[in-house]
């Protein structure tokens, strides 16, 4: 598993398109949002900030790419090649997931740590890693089952849209509008209650042991992103 991270690495370094779409932009993003914090918090919240940043670096950064990624290591018959060696399935699956994932988790904790500077700290720090955490199990999750619909690299563009624009949609309408109205409904979309989580970490006021319930809606995400991929993932190239 390492190896195959370690080449996924270096590939990821190597191409240029990779490190513009799944670094730089999501990267630019997030800074932008945290430069202007002050004027989106005459809306929303810092929590809200926060969990835009969170969100961008995961759909764009993580989602996208690593379904990109994948599609590409299937066409080319990378994956079934891998699949011939004594690599178990969640083991090649782990290590080209893995670098991606680590580079998201590391963009995030910098840019986050910027804003604390520049804005404000979070209010419960447990919180917010429980929740990002709980954000990329689920990302992880949506890109292996988007993968198996997903035929080729260029074909990724299209079908990540659906998920990545309507995070980031749903992130916006929960962490301006809140959870007052509508609160069932917000939360059981995808990234609701985690937005929710992420804004509550920031802000504060509201006690640990009430938000930890939040996270099943997410969890429950993962379960059936899980059961798509296992019933949708191909090994071979798809036609």
């Amino acid at each position: 598993m390492l190896e195959i991270a370690r080449s996924e690495l270096i590939q990821i370094f190597r191409n240029r398109l990779v490190l513009v779409t799944g670094l730089v932009i999501p990267f630019v993003v997030s800074a932008f949002f945290v430069y202007r914090h002050e004027f989106f918090t005459e809306e929303a919240s810092l929590g809200y900030i926060a969990a835009i940043v969170v969100f961008t670096v995961m759909a764009f950064g993580l989602y996208a790419t690593a379904v990109t990624t994948l599609a590409s290591r299937r066409q080319n018959l990378f994956l079934k090649r891998l699949r011939s060696t004594a690599a178990s399935d969640s083991g090649i699956l782990t290590g080209l997931v893995l670098p991606l994932t680590v580079i998201s988790l590391l963009q995030v904790v910098a840019i986050l740590a910027v804003f604390g500077v520049v804005a404000s700290s979070p209010a419960q720090v447990p919180l917010l890693v429980v929740a990002i955490l709980a954000s990329v199990v689920m990302m992880v999750a949506l890109a292996l089952a988007t993968a198996g619909l997903t035929t080729s690299p260029e074909h990724a563009q299209v079908t990540t849209l659906p998920v990545s624009l309507g995070i980031i949609a749903v992130a916006s309408w929960v962490g301006i509008a809140g959870t007052d109205e509508l609160t069932l409904l917000k939360r059981l979309l995808p990234g609701g209650s985690a937005t929710e989580l992420v804004v509550d970490a920031w802000n504060g006021g509201v006690a640990l042991a009430d938000s930890l319930p939040l996270l099943v809606p997410t969890l429950a995400w993962v379960l059936v992103a899980v059961a798509l991929a296992v019933r949708l993932f191909r090994w071979e190239p798809r036609r």
